[in-house]
């Protein structure tokens, strides 16, 4: 029995002797982490939201991590390219998503049999770095000055009130749907390739009202060129302070939609890394000066936690996926 272990010994203990540089190798890396450049992957054209977020954290981290963060927008298909261009990449900290993580699990749902990735198992949160919020805005040629009066309006006049959304899968699209769903409203979806056009012909009058990110719509808010309904959020926001809820305005309890973004590593990617980001990320987000510029873009400072981050992902793809099932929603 002697002779018949001694091979299997021989071999485990040579195993572990070729695996040891191996270990100390990884180990060492980890503890230097970052020794060379990051790349930020934007999965958006340069100018939007996650552009501006994605710019301000490679700026700030690269100060914090002695290494510089490299932005690189890699757009198309609604953010998939980028994302999945980032799932692929070695898990080793060097390669991370600047995500808009509410398109991300909306376009989970809505396209899922075309989606290359898995939001959930190729990817591990670094944090959730911010949140905008939507307005719901009427032209003023609507005639009505509230959400209650609005909801009668839709409801005497169906199918007649257009809404406009940046895209089919946005989240300004789905945050209407969502809405006209739960009120049984019914209004006609006219997508746009983008805010730009969509907010020129609402202002036009060309379509009648529509749920947009608040830094889009704020400018023609202020103008008097669209009416302002009722905010998204849980609470209301320092941009609009006058402006309610949409629970405050109906009565929908816990109606919270915002569009959310953060940081994103390749799966596997070692936990020291990941808490290294996250830490920086966190003391970063707590400096009144970045702050300051995220609010200028419209962005509410909102840190999560990898774990945080994780469950908020989850929460997100669970009301989509219900959204787009009760609804009834196509992504053409």
């Amino acid at each position: 029995m002697r002779q018949s272990l001694t091979p299997w010994i021989g071999v485990a203990l040579c195993a572990a002797f070729l695996s040891t540089p191996a270990v100390a190798q990884n180990t060492a890396a980890i503890k230097n982490y970052p020794d060379k450049p990051i790349r930020l992957v934007i999965p958006y054209p340069p100018g939007g939201a996650t552009d501006v977020i994605g710019r301000i954290m490679a700026q700030e981290l690269s100060k914090t991590l002695g290494q510089q963060m490299v932005p690189d927008n890699r757009a198309g298909d609604s953010g998939n390219i980028g994302a999945d261009m980032v799932a692929k990449s070695p898990a080793d900290g060097y390669t991370l998503l600047m995500g808009a993580l509410t398109s991300h699990a909306i376009n989970a749902n809505l396209d899922k049999d075309r989606i290359k990735y898995n939001l959930e198992k190729d990817f591990t949160p670094v944090a959730v770095v911010g949140v905008v919020p939507l307005v719901f805005v009427v032209n003023p040629s609507v005639p009505v000055k509230n959400m209650k009066e609005f909801i009668a309006y839709a409801k005497a006049n169906p199918g007649k009130l257009t809404f406009a959304s940046s895209g089919a899968g946005a989240p300004q699209r789905l945050a209407m749907e969502m809405f006209r769903y739960q009120l049984g409203l019914d209004l006609l979806h006219v997508p746009y390739k983008g805010s730009g056009p969509a907010m020129t012909d609402l202002v036009g009058g060309q379509v009648l009202t529509m749920s947009e990110t608040v830094p889009a719509a704020l400018q023609f808010i202020q103008a008097g060129q669209l009416r302002a309904l009722a905010v998204t959020t849980a609470k209301r926001i320092s941009q609009l302070p006058d402006v309610p809820t949409v629970t405050e305005a109906t009565g929908l309890p816990n109606f919270d939609v915002v569009s959310m973004f953060g940081i994103e590593a390749p799966a596997g990617t070692p936990k020291p890394i990941i808490d290294k980001l996250s830490n920086d990320i966190k003391m970063i987000l707590q400096r009144p000066d970045v702050q300051e510029r995220m609010l200028a873009a419209g962005v509410y400072v909102n840190y999560l936690s990898p774990a945080d981050s994780s469950k908020r992902i989850s929460r997100e793809l669970s009301m989509w996926s219900k959204v787009i099932k009760d609804a009834n929603i196509k992504a053409d």
